[in-house]
């Protein structure tokens, strides 16, 4: 199958935004009481940054995900893009779960077209080859008529990753994607999205366990401590792209900034 062309206009765009997070405190009422999520959390992102949140279950970082997304409202703080207040959901931000979330009564294209329903500035014929140019990116493109429950748990992903693509939102957010995916898997689909990243520069915001997969995907890794969630310490990573999750320095910056996560006192050794 050749490249598909990406001819519509909005395919040429590559609309990203900056992201202010200010002072941010989210507080969940609770039968013990008052459970602090996150506290007094700030955090810039630049344009076309890829940056990931990591921290041991409950340190609030999806917290953070979903204020950002709109799905949450913080109690103190704002969450800003483009200087503008997050009031709620926008078509400017789009996540992608841990769980695929697909329709099962729709095929592979049809999932992905689902979201192009609400494009304005698009035409049927447009839209469809929107969807079939991100089902190229993802290699999924062979399987544009196949059925969700014929499909294995990482191509579910990969069309996940396409629906959540083909909007063209400004940021993409990912809340642990491949977490429940096989080793293999995963780092196949570490290599695919760093060239989807290189390909269309959106703004990401990956939250996950690994400190290995962070340190593979994204420009920034920033390390949120234990409930109450406040954002201990960032770590630039520099090296070079597209990067192996076996690479020998990757493993190294890796081994420090699970030392730094950890508390060890030669955490400060890192970039």
């Amino acid at each position: 199958m050749s490249t598909p062309t990406p001819t519509p206009a909005e395919l040429h765009q590559y609309p990203t935004a900056s992201l202010s997070v200010e002072h941010v405190t989210k507080i969940f009422p609770s039968q013990q009481g008052e459970v602090r999520a996150l506290e007094d959390v700030s955090i810039s992102i630049h344009e076309g940054e890829f940056v990931c949140f990591v921290g041991a279950s409950g340190c609030g970082k999806s917290t953070l995900l979903n204020i950002i997304a709109g799905l949450e409202k913080p109690n103190r703080g704002r969450a800003l893009i483009n200087g503008a207040p997050i009031t709620g959901p926008g078509r400017d931000r789009l996540v992608m779960f841990q769980e695929h979330v697909l329709f099962p009564w729709l095929d592979v294209i049809g999932n992905v077209l689902f979201g192009l329903k609400q494009k304005p500035n698009l035409n049927d014929r447009e839209r469809l080859e929107v969807a079939k140019y991100y089902l190229y990116l993802v290699k999924m493109d062979k399987f544009a008529h196949s059925n969700i429950h014929e499909l294995s748990g990482g191509m579910k992903q990969r069309v996940a990753l396409a629906r959540s693509l083909a909007p063209n939102p400004k940021i993409l957010l990912m809340d642990e994607p491949f977490s429940a995916l096989d080793a293999m898997t995963r780092e196949q689909l570490y290599g695919d999205i760093q060239d989807i990243w290189q390909k269309r520069r959106k703004t990401i915001i990956f939250v996950t366990h690994n400190v290995r997969e962070a340190v593979c995907l994204g420009d920034r890794v920033v390390l949120f401590t234990p409930r109450p969630g406040r954002i201990r310490e960032e770590f630039s990573v520099t090296l070079p792209r597209p990067r192996n999750i076996n690479d020998p320095e990757l493993a190294d910056l890796s081994r420090r900034i699970t030392a730094a996560l950890k508390g060890y006192p030669d955490a400060a050794e890192s970039d």
